[in-house]
């Protein structure tokens, strides 16, 4: 921890800038100014509260994950998976055996090497929690170290999915950890915040409610490629970024304008026709794939565990009502039946043709003969996030209009990311029902969309436990033909019409609003913050 603990005394003496003396910055005024330090200052979509990405899938902590840690793959702009800290890999002919070996120079924030017993250590704790990264580990048989820096897969049946899965782009992301921290069991949050990634997470100062620091990592050795979205070259310009709390959307433009900010992750769509305007904001697209709007089911109590109250709203909800509400401009939405999104190869309206459209008599028809008996039922609320705050109440209204009691409960988004873990009895402090947003890259294919998966307990919160729904997913993991596959994703979205594991509520695009000085910003399905120049 050496390393670490020098980089916090270091940055004691340094100022953040003289622009922090006034603004949503004025706290950080009259620090001593050792040199012109250059710091990216960013409001996020949401506080930092979990440090832990395998624990949740919340993107808050994918995000940090990013900052602070390494994958052995990842994702270009293209879609192609390419090597990150991994060298070199070879794959048998049968299939069956892969070897890697780690590229030189890795090491970890508190200067020791990374070797392949962290990278076993990581991926098998990933492997446990994630959906694909579940599938993936039901092909292997045995991970092995065949050096410090080379390790092997023997598999039990060849598949396509090892280099697809190690280069998963979004939650939850196979993150390469110290081997004594991804020891951690899958279930609990890990206490220790060492990765080998670009930046240094400042816990010092990590202010909850405030604000989360990142130093550069002086000892991260990029590759030698261009950076190119997720892969290439992870190369540094600044020296610190500060996450910045700010929850009012108007102060947070304000701040923009002024300088006082650098980038808006997350800027309010109802506040973009007055951005475009701005001279001192532009707004950049970073993600081409959009996000999907999706509404969750908690199957362990009543009333979804009912099949016939979850079928009721696939026919009561309507997109366009929810995305309308959320986003409002056509130019940032698009109206989408197709569960593994529109526009990709697995684009299918089979078994939603005559749903998401507001029948509401087909819906009261189902609730009439489920076994729904009035009791309210929870629905989460967050009040913090502007893509979602308006969603919640558009489902009430519809789902009281179909015969259901909904007790709307608000809330921060955090404590939500909290509660939905929780498996007790509505009444007891668990939970029916709530909306959250998906990037569409995370739901493009049955194997990585996190909600498809059906694994009882194994599964994501709300627990969904389909047999069919499994099998039809391992069958996808086995063929290879996209013809085929395509067939089983039809085959797929019709079982979920009939024993749904979720609503998805259509696709929407978000672009991020920066200053005119900032440039460099990965073109990325997620959010990522080396490359980022900034002009002074």
């Amino acid at each position: 921890m050496k390393l670490i603990l020098s980089i916090r005394r270091s940055f004691k003496t340094v100022a953040l800038l003289g622009v922090f003396a006034s603004g949503v910055f004025g706290g950080l005024a009259g620090t001593n100014i050792a040199h012109a330090e250059k710091v990216l200052r960013v409001n996020m979509h949401s506080d930092l509260k979990i440090v832990d990405p395998i624990w949740t899938t919340a993107y808050m902590s994918r995000n940090y994950g990013y900052m602070v840690y390494d994958t052995l793959f990842a994702m270009d702009t293209k879609g192609v998976v390419q090597p990150q800290m991994v060298d070199t890999y070879t794959v048998s002919d049968d299939g069956l055996t892969y070897d890697f070996t780690l590229r030189e120079g890795l090491k970890f924030h508190d200067d020791q090497p990374v070797t392949s017993a962290d990278a076993i250590a990581s991926i098998k704790r990933w492997g446990a929690k994630d959906a694909m990264g579940q599938k993936m580990m039901s092909f292997v048989s045995d991970i092995t170290e065949t050096g410090t820096s080379t390790f092997q897969f023997k598999l039990n049946e060849a598949t396509g999915l090892i280099i697809q899965a190690l280069g998963k782009p979004s939650s939850n992301v196979p993150f390469i950890m110290p081997a004594r921290i991804a020891a951690t069991p899958p279930g609990e949050q890990i206490t220790e915040y060492v990765g080998s990634g670009p930046f240094v997470f400042l816990t010092d100062e990590w202010k909850p409610g405030d604000k989360a620091e990142f130093a550069k990592f002086e000892g991260y050795v990029p590759r030698s490629e261009p950076g190119d979205g997720l892969a290439g070259g992870k190369n540094v310009h600044v020296d610190r970024v500060v996450w910045k709390v700010i929850r009012d959307q108007q102060t947070k433009m304000n701040a923009l304008s002024k300088g006082e900010i650098d980038v808006i992750e997350s800027p309010s769509h109802d506040l973009l026709p007055l951005m475009e305007k701005d001279n001192n904001i532009k707004l950049v697209d970073l993600n081409p794939f959009g996000n999907q709007y999706t509404f969750r089911f908690n199957q362990l109590h009543p009333p979804f565990d009912d099949p016939k109250v979850r079928q009721a709203l696939l026919y009561a909800f309507d997109q366009e009502e929810f995305l309308l509400a959320a986003i409002g401009d056509e130019k940032y939405y698009k109206l989408c039946k197709a569960m593994f999104i529109c526009g990709t190869p697995l684009a299918t309206e089979k078994g939603f043709e005559d749903k998401l459209q507001g029948n509401m008599a087909k819906a009261k028809e189902l609730i009439a003969a489920s076994s729904y008996d009035g009791k309210p039922l929870i629905l989460m609320y967050p009040t913090d996030l502007a893509v979602l705050e308006p969603l919640p109440p558009v489902a009430k209204d519809i789902m009281e209009k179909i015969g259901l009691n909904v007790d709307m409960q608000a809330m921060d988004w955090q404590t939500l990311v909290g509660r939905r873990n929780k498996k007790d009895a509505p009444a007891d402090g668990g939970w029916n029902a709530f909306i959250t947003s998906w990037n569409s890259v995370d739901n493009a294919s049955p194997l990585t969309t996190p909600f498809l998966n059906a694994a009882c307990e194994q599964a994501l919160f709300g627990w969904p436990c389909d047999d069919t729904i499994q099998a039809l997913r391992d069958d996808f993991s086995r063929e290879p033909d996209a013809a085929k596959q395509l067939e089983i994703a039809e085959k797929l979205q019709t079982r979920v019409s009939e024993a749904p594991t979720h609503v998805h509520l259509g696709q929407w695009y978000q672009p991020h609003a920066m200053g005119q000085n900032i440039s460099g910003a990965p073109v990325s399905p997620v959010v990522a913050f080396w490359g980022y120049k900034k002009d002074e």
